[in-house]
């Protein structure tokens, strides 16, 4: 039997051994599929001796790279990881982001807003450029450009018609909390996309979906990168589209 998992503190809120033990199921594979809470990332070195192979999640998508020996091409231009193969980092989280977002898009969806900073935000702003998306990070921390929460008014919101929530924001327990955006200035022109999934339904969604606003949350996301995740855990080349040359 192979071992797989998903390293990252908590992980109350994750789907990732569900998705992963029905597809397990589904397809008859030899393998498990575990839930590894490391109250500090320096255990991971213990978790690379004992699994085949692991998805990272927060907070350690970028915590974790010291400790690998080798970083995919596209992971170190992203500057996190996601999915761990020996000592070796890759990201598929741009990929689950690519390929949910793409059939949303309209030809006036031209900027966006990209709540956060962490490793979940690297990856999106990685797959909004591939996507030809112009975009602005916004932080609590403003720095090397990005903009205050206090600096979106209605001039921004207007310029940029797509929102991208990558901080934990509403994520299971904490489902009665969201960014500080002025969602009153929210449309039907905009695009809400919450990297969070569970709740289905974050605050973030529902008051977009309250103003007419078109509304994703991350399950697909999940879903995609964790196929791409098992590609590489079973040395298998992903589609050329995602080749760093293209």
């Amino acid at each position: 039997m192979r071992h797989f998992g998903v390293v990252g503190n908590p992980l109350g809120h994750s789907f990732s051994a569900a998705y992963f033990a029905e597809k397990f199921r589904r397809e008859g594979i030899d393998a498990d599929y575990r839930l590894l809470p490391l109250p500090d990332i320096q255990d991971v070195v213990g978790v690379m001796e004992e699994l085949d192979g692991f998805n990272v999640t927060l907070p350690y998508k970028q915590a974790v790279m010291p400790y690998l020996s080798e970083l995919d091409s596209i992971a170190e231009t992203i500057g996190a990881v996601n999915v761990v193969r020996g000592r070796c980092g890759y990201n598929t989280d741009w990929v689950g982001f690519v390929e949910s977002i793409r059939p949303l898009l309209s030809e006036t969806d031209k900027r966006a807003l990209v709540l956060g900073t962490g490793g979940v935000s690297k990856a999106v702003q990685y797959g909004l450029k591939r996507l030809g998306v112009e975009y602005m990070v916004v932080s609590r921390s403003p720095h090397d450009g990005a903009i205050a929460y206090e600096d979106i008014g209605t001039e921004v919101l207007a310029e940029h018609t797509v929102v991208v929530n990558c901080t934990p924001l509403g994520m299971y327990p904490d489902v009665d909390k969201c960014p500080c955006l002025p969602y009153e200035q929210l449309d039907s022109r905009h695009l809400l996309y919450d990297c969070v999934y569970n709740p289905e339904r974050t605050l973030f969604l529902q008051h977009g979906e309250e103003r007419g606003a078109r509304t994703k949350n991350g399950l697909e996301m999940l879903h995609l990168q964790a196929e791409a995740a098992w590609k590489i855990w079973n040395e298998q080349k992903t589609d050329n589209r995602y080749d760093e040359k293209k």
